[in-house]
């Protein structure tokens, strides 16, 4: 039950954000397009994500192996 109502919770806060954006073209991006710095946002943003990524594999590799020291 308390998956549901975070998964609901979810949903209703995507919406919000996607409800949100400005209709209109951003100036900042088109700036930073121009300028050729949108690739330096693009890879500090993969790097962040990735290295979430790998933290969490991580951490649930030594999740399960505390699960089997404990069974």
């Amino acid at each position: 039950m308390d998956k549901k109502i975070g998964f609901i919770i979810l949903l209703l806060l995507v919406q919000l954000a996607a409800l949100a954006q400005p209709g209109g073209e951003v100036e900042m991006a088109d700036a930073m397009h121009a300028n050729g710095k949108i690739y330096v946002v693009v890879a500090v943003i993969l790097t962040i994500f990735a290295g979430i990524i790998i933290y969490l594999v991580r951490l649930d590799r030594k999740i399960s192996k505390l699960e089997k020291n404990n069974s």
